[in-house]
């Protein structure tokens, strides 16, 4: 197949992981990406559906790709993820002009797909309950060439009452550690410096395979002692499941970042659980505190829903309360939004009114951005290892890095640095979501090859 290719990524690394898998299988049959839709032969849509307007967003875009396909009909449109396995034929009835509809199992079908519909000339649809393979085995076109997502499991077990995830991605199931490690070293090899470890309940990982206790800890050992890692991440893993010996391997294995993403959700035991989460607020703060004090200079973000259904005003002051005493550098917050398929979603007669969690949103915001910028004024003065990103996309006069505690920090160099290059940099101004600062030494440049679509297994 020969043309242009565009993939729209909606959602979590997860689907951007498998975005790359798509255009890894694009480019291996022999097509060639570009960033404008109106230039391309096919269009690729990766969606999501964790959140309720996640239908209108996709639905909005086949809208506008269907006056495009009217002006060429040789487009072809293709619709995978979350969203497509959850809504399956209703896709097509709705936008009949969709060409390819796959789900989440069957990534590595989605070309063969595009070739039967070209051979057959009507739409395809194809829709599996479990993986046949496991993703990682398909070939990769990265984004960025320095870092990498790994993924080492795939599914979930836990029953949270808001979340889809089990219901579109399936079962919990574990790759084997030797091939994940093998992956890690194949990356390294290319010039890969910094790895994240992508699972929807990461700090289970293996309890499939042992069928005994989780083998986290023992990934975290092995990933962070390939040669030519410099950074090991991972996301995100549930509070429930931080057990001690990952919280030991964080300290001691040098590559893995002082970062901790722990989703809270609640603050008030009566709603986790009826969320289903397994843990109390008392809990999740002992094992976060646990964290802090094995792990030197940790950061801590966090996942917070508000207004979930019969939440009330002194369930929300529990949450306040619990997110002032986690103190953490950033939260990703949001407001109850049903999915159907899921628990929550048949709970109506509960809803908490949209004025009623606007507001409360409103004050959790304060109380996070107050914590989170107490964080960063607390880092002015220091100098912090970075690895460039790139220009800032609101200012390209500005180099844009990452430390190792995940924080954006903004500053201004003579001659551009080449993304995955490492830098010192001290920091001089602080606010809520990035730092600023000022170039000290670039420590390493990056070795990473022209990028190509790669196997991984």
């Amino acid at each position: 197949m020969s043309g242009r290719y565009v993939v729209r990524t909606f959602g979590c690394q997860m689907n951007e992981h498998d975005s790359e898998r798509l255009a890894g299988l694009l480019e291996a049959d022999g097509m060639v990406a570009t960033d404008d839709v109106a230039d391309a032969d096919v269009v690729v849509l990766n969606t999501c559906c964790i959140r309720e307007n996640a239908d209108n967003k996709l639905y909005g875009t086949l809208g506008h790709l269907k006056s495009l396909k009217a002006a060429k009909p040789d487009l072809r449109i293709m619709v995978g993820g979350c969203l497509a396995q959850k809504d399956r034929g209703t896709i097509q009835e709705r936008a009949p002009h969709v060409d390819v509809v796959f789900g989440t199992h069957n990534v590595g079908r989605a070309v063969e797909l595009l070739h039967e519909r070209d051979r057959a000339g009507v739409p395809q649809l194809e829709i599996v309950e479990e993986s046949a393979e496991f993703p990682s085995a398909l070939p990769v076109r990265r984004e960025v060439d320095w870092a990498a997502w790994v993924t080492i499991q795939i599914g979930c077990d836990n029953t949270c009452a808001f979340c889809i995830v089990p219901s579109v991605r399936g079962r919990e199931i574990s790759r084997p550690m030797d091939e994940i490690v093998a992956e890690v070293a194949s990356l390294a090899a290319q010039g890969v410096t910094e790895v994240t470890l992508l699972g929807q309940n990461v700090n289970s990982y293996g309890r499939d395979l042992t069928k005994r206790r989780p083998l986290f800890a023992e990934l975290l050992r092995a990933v962070g002692a390939v040669d030519g890692i410099r950074r090991v991440r991972y996301t995100s893993p549930h509070p429930k499941d931080l057990r001690p010996e990952t919280i030991a391997a964080m300290r001691e294995v040098p590559t893995v970042c002082e970062h901790l993403h722990l989703p809270l959700q609640s603050g008030s035991d009566r709603v986790l659980a009826a969320m289903h989460r397994g843990y109390t607020a008392e809990r999740y703060l002992q094992k976060l505190a646990a964290a802090r004090d094995a792990v030197p200079d940790l950061a801590v973000t966090t996942d917070i829903i508000v207004g979930f259904p019969g939440e009330t005003d002194d369930d929300f002051e529990r949450t306040l309360e619990v997110a002032a005493a986690a103190e953490y550098d950033s939260a990703y917050t949001f407001i109850f939004s049903p999915r159907p398929g899921t628990e929550a979603a048949t709970l109506r007669d509960r809803f908490v009114a949209s004025d009623v969690a606007a507001e409360r949103f409103e004050r959790l915001r304060v109380v996070v951005e107050r914590s989170a910028l107490a964080k960063h004024d607390a880092r002015v003065g220091k100098v912090e290892e970075v690895v460039i990103e790139g220009p800032s996309r609101k200012d390209p006069t500005v180099t844009t890095g990452r430390t190792r505690q995940n924080k954006l920090v903004h500053f201004a160099v003579e001659t551009p640095l080449r993304p995955g290059t490492f830098a010192r940099v001290r920091i001089t101004t602080s606010a809520p979501h990035h730092l600023g600062g000022e170039l000290v030494t670039v420590t390493a440049t990056p070795t990473h090859r022209t990028r190509i679509p790669v196997a991984t297994a």
